[in-house]
């Protein structure tokens, strides 16, 4: 190759070399445009409005599944426990369960002879549940006795004692 020929292959390279370096720089600069004009916009507040609504529960069903049966006048006391039956889509809180006699209750079979009452029974409150339940949870410590009284209890022959329960 002779001199001229590498000087003008020098030269050719050194003008494609500018041609990409002008090349370069205008897409640069179109960039900097670009991305200048990408920010360039404008800015102003609003407001606006929304609501989200909870859920409900439906109560649950306490359940005793124990026996209390066979009481007699100063006899043991009979175990209280039981499930719950909850028909919600997920569990609920309960503290306690609680007993009692139903409000009112009397049995007289003979009206010569003192009536029962709920005044004739003992009830010992379940332990404290302070639990999630969920159908088949189970609750339990409680109890109800007969008292042995100094009146005559034969109006508690053979009566079923309605007890009623509720939870918070």
């Amino acid at each position: 190759m002779g001199k001229g020929t590498i000087m003008a292959a020098q030269a050719d390279t050194k003008s494609k070399t500018k041609k990409r370096a002008v090349k370069v720089a205008a897409l640069t600069a179109a960039l900097v445009v670009a991305g200048g004009a990408a920010f360039a916009w404008w800015t102003a507040g609003g407001s606006g409005t929304g609501s989200a609504t909870t859920g409900t529960v439906t109560g649950i069903t306490i359940n005793q599944t124990s026996s209390a049966a066979d009481l007699y006048p100063g006899g043991p006391s009979k175990a209280l426990s039981g499930t719950f039956t909850n028909s919600n889509s997920g569990p609920v809180f309960v503290e306690q369960v609680t007993v009692s006699i139903a409000a009112g209750w009397s049995a007289q079979a003979d009206s010569g002879k003192p009536a029962c009452t709920a005044g004739d029974y003992v009830l010992v409150q379940p332990t404290a549940t302070h639990a999630e339940v969920t159908t088949g949870s189970t609750w339990g410590g409680g109890s109800i006795a007969l008292t042995n009284s100094s009146a005559n209890q034969d109006n508690c022959k053979g009566v079923t004692v309605p007890l009623v329960y509720s939870s918070n």
